[in-house]
């Protein structure tokens, strides 16, 4: 991969391959969210919450206001807003990128005039003014894939190839941001493990990290924290997937991914930090 920085809003972040992967740390503003959902939907728990993931050595903070775990219905627009703007408007001057979760456009552009410096879409832009909403800002934008919709996405899915359906949908939606003016030092890449994928499809896309990265020339974010992924090879129930997550997070860095996304963020900036140091030592 050529990319050396994501500029993400305030910040230019980087990205460059044999750089530790940064960490996302996940900071759900929702009652219902899979792992986390209501522990931290107060204004003064969510804080709070950042607050530690900052001392623990996150880079990146990733609010939600929107459960997209499969089955859940969708949140209305001005709920979704009600959630997650306070404590946009509260973290904003904290020192590190916020990134927002939604594929609403009009959450969207509140979030940036409020200060966000990226938005994460599952989407992949594709909602109506979706680009046109983020276009004229500088803020990192990631493309995620999914099939069907949180709704239906695990019902049934189905791949000719996982690996080569993942990398032509996210280089269509590359190519329509950067069609529209989006610079690519502001893209990054998620093929969406857990939306749309069965467990099979999740570790094929995950032993073939490195192709997609390749392939895309873009910096790649991999979010398997705590997911069924993880509890279909450990047997372990959500709340005991810590260790599990971790391998998958090395999993990926190893593969060349550059942001990893977490709910446990001490426990993944130490792992990632004992394996670069171990990564760098075995190549001197």
């Amino acid at each position: 991969m050529n990319q050396q920085y994501l500029q993400c809003g305030r910040y230019r972040l980087t990205v460059r391959q044999g750089h530790r992967p940064l960490v996302m740390g996940i900071l759900n503003v929702t009652p219902d969210s899979f792992s986390d959902g209501g522990s931290y939907s107060s204004l003064e728990f969510a804080l709070s919450h950042a607050e530690q993931m900052i001392a623990d050595g996150v880079d990146i903070i990733d609010i939600g206001g929107e459960s997209t775990r499969p089955g859940i219905p969708p949140v209305p627009l001005d709920e979704e807003l009600r959630r997650v703007m306070p404590v946009i408007y509260a973290l904003r001057d904290c020192g590190k990128p916020l990134s927002i979760d939604t594929y609403k456009p009009e959450v969207m552009r509140e979030a940036l005039i409020a200060g966000a410096d990226m938005i994460n879409d599952i989407n992949g832009f594709r909602a109506p003014s979706a680009i046109d909403a983020v276009k004229d800002s500088a803020a990192g934008l990631c493309i995620m894939h999914m099939q069907g919709n949180p709704q239906t996405m695990q019902q049934q899915p189905e791949y000719g190839d996982v690996v080569q359906e993942v990398a032509a949908f996210l280089q269509e939606r590359v190519l329509a941001l950067q069609a529209a003016g989006v610079d690519h030092d502001r893209l990054c890449i998620d093929p969406g493990f857990g939306f749309g994928k069965s467990v099979e499809h999740n570790y094929e896309l995950l032993r073939n990290t490195r192709r997609l990265i390749e392939t895309l020339d873009l910096p790649l974010l991999a979010g398997m924290s705590r997911k069924s992924m993880i509890g279909a090879i450990t047997g372990k129930p959500l709340e005991q997937r810590l260790a599990g997550s971790l391998g998958a997070a090395l999993a990926a860095a190893a593969q060349g991914a550059m942001i990893i996304r977490v709910h446990d963020v001490a426990e993944t900036v130490d792992a990632l930090n004992v394996w670069q140091a171990g990564t760098v030592a075995a190549g001197d």
